[in-house]
């Protein structure tokens, strides 16, 4: 009979390794969300959106492991608290890739228009987003509060990009009337990428609180 503490580890490594899948998952998502933006890409932009039904599939799977974790092992401690962040952190990935299909769903609704301006701070939030979720799940696999810490402060920068990609369209909608509507799909895939900083916060809370026991919010 397997005994209780080798029974949860390895349960709770299976729930880890789902949460690092759906990451990269979502990672790529990301990625791909942007390039189809910037090559005016439909059908990548459509692979995105079919793709998600894969990504809430895997976070259904991983809370459901955690339930069952919880009912059978009946951890406590850290290792409840880990369980609890686990489920917690598998959701704010799953909205990831939503943010990831909207994106995706903006390239397809600008149809054939032409860009309003050369893509250059979008991409490098996307760069960001993606760094900072595979900083975030390791900084949660190594219980590393201060890489938490590192990470939660990193979403200051990603706001900063934002608010000067906003300012900088806003600018050119006032000059130019006409470019409101292309303006208005740039801020959309803008601030669907300012999202993905934001959860990426909330993960590094959790792990914050898995590693301490504080449930304290980062970036306020």
């Amino acid at each position: 009979m397997q005994k209780p503490r080798a029974a949860y580890d390895r349960e709770f490594a299976e729930i880890q390794a789902d949460i690092l899948r759906i990451g990269e998952r979502v990672s790529q998502a990301i990625g791909d969300a942007v390039t189809s933006l910037q090559k005016r890409d439909p059908i990548l932009a459509r692979e995105i959106i079919a793709g998600d039904a894969a990504i809430n599939a895997l976070r259904f799977k991983v809370e459901e492991a955690c339930l069952a974790l919880i009912a059978t092992q009946q951890p406590a401690a850290r290792d409840l608290r880990s369980v609890l962040a686990a489920m917690i952190i598998v959701v704010e990935i799953e909205r990831m890739g939503d943010h990831a299909s909207g994106i995706a769903k903006t390239v397809i609704r600008m149809g054939d228009e032409p860009l309003l301006k050369p893509l250059v701070d979008i991409p490098r939030m996307a760069h960001m987003a993606r760094e900072m979720l595979h900083d975030s799940l390791k900084a949660f696999m190594d219980y590393d509060a201060e890489k938490a810490r590192r990470i939660a402060d990193r979403d200051e920068e990603m706001d900063h990009l934002y608010r000067a990609i906003f300012d900088e369209l806003l600018a050119i909608m006032a000059r130019e009337p006409s470019s409101v509507q292309r303006g208005t799909y740039l801020l959309w895939c803008a601030h669907n990428l300012e999202r993905i900083g934001d959860r990426v916060t909330n993960i590094a809370e959790r792990v914050v609180f898995v590693t301490t026991g504080l449930m304290k919010e980062l970036n306020v």
